[in-house]
């Protein structure tokens, strides 16, 4: 029987403890990271869905020629991160009215002739903010040319401590068009429309 030698195997007491040490601080160095990366692209992906909310609204009223609107969920003004739903506002009074069709949209030649729910959106999860300005309190409505009111929104992970760095500022100008807010500083926080720093979550 072949007989190895007892320092031929396995580790060290001294080689372990040394390779979990390594590994300990490398785990503590990288999770930081990591959570702050995955935070990033949540709020990334958050700003990209309400984005495409607002061209879906603005794309369908021009398709449709009629007003086309965006209502937040809740009774908070001014406060959208409750979710928000996209319709076909085809009487302009800014709600979705019962007993017109949910679901289908009935039109004569192209032209819509009543109210339907175009889209729904769920709320986003706890921690993420999603505030508009005072011309926004509610709703925002696209005409059949594709125009809305000016206004500001601004989402954040309040989760994170340094969340006016990872903030995202949503502009929508007099034309309907969505920008998203610049940084020409390079301090991580955005400017609104008045290319003035943003001073917290809620414009």
């Amino acid at each position: 029987m072949l007989n190895r030698p007892l320092s031929a195997s396995g580790f060290t007491l001294i080689e372990l403890i040394t390779t979990l040490t390594i590994a300990g601080i490398l785990t503590a160095i990288a999770v930081p990271t990591f959570s702050s990366v995955i935070s990033s692209n949540r709020l990334t992906a958050y700003t990209n869905e309400f984005v495409t909310a607002l061209n879906l609204a603005r794309s369908e009223a021009i398709k449709r020629g009629t007003k086309v609107t965006i209502r937040r969920k809740g009774d908070v003004d001014k406060v959208w991160e409750n979710g928000w739903d996209v319709f076909v506002d085809f009487d302009g009074d800014n709600k979705l009215n019962e007993g017109d069709d949910m679901v289908l949209c009935e039109s004569v030649a192209g032209m819509a002739t009543e109210d339907c729910l175009l889209r729904t959106y769920p709320a986003l999860p706890t921690g993420f903010t999603l505030r508009s300005n005072g011309n926004l309190p509610k709703i925002i409505s696209f005409s059949a040319m594709g125009k809305s009111p000016i206004g500001v929104l601004i989402l954040c992970d309040t989760n994170r401590s340094d969340f006016l760095k990872t903030a995202k500022a949503i502009i929508i100008t007099s034309t309907g068009r969505v920008r998203m807010g610049i940084d020409p500083d390079k301090d991580g926080i955005p400017n609104d429309a008045t290319g003035i720093e943003i001073p917290d979550c809620v414009p």
